[in-house]
């Protein structure tokens, strides 16, 4: 997926159950998707977030 803060990085979350670090995606009946843990970028922008319900929610900076 493109990384939500819009820098333009591609990010690529890892579903594979045998290997680590993964993601976890659960589909809710309306159809949106959540995304489990949550996306947290170390290098370029530092961004990080949660997917829920289908929407971004930002962590406050203060305290990543």
């Amino acid at each position: 997926m493109k990384c939500p803060c819009n820098c333009g990085s591609i990010l690529h979350m890892n579903l594979v159950e045998t290997t680590s670090p993964k993601w976890r995606i659960i589909k809710h009946k309306d159809d949106t998707i959540s995304l489990y843990p949550s996306i947290w970028r170390l290098k370029g922008c530092k961004s990080h977030s949660f997917l829920r319900n289908g929407k971004i929610h930002w962590v406050n900076k203060l305290l990543s």
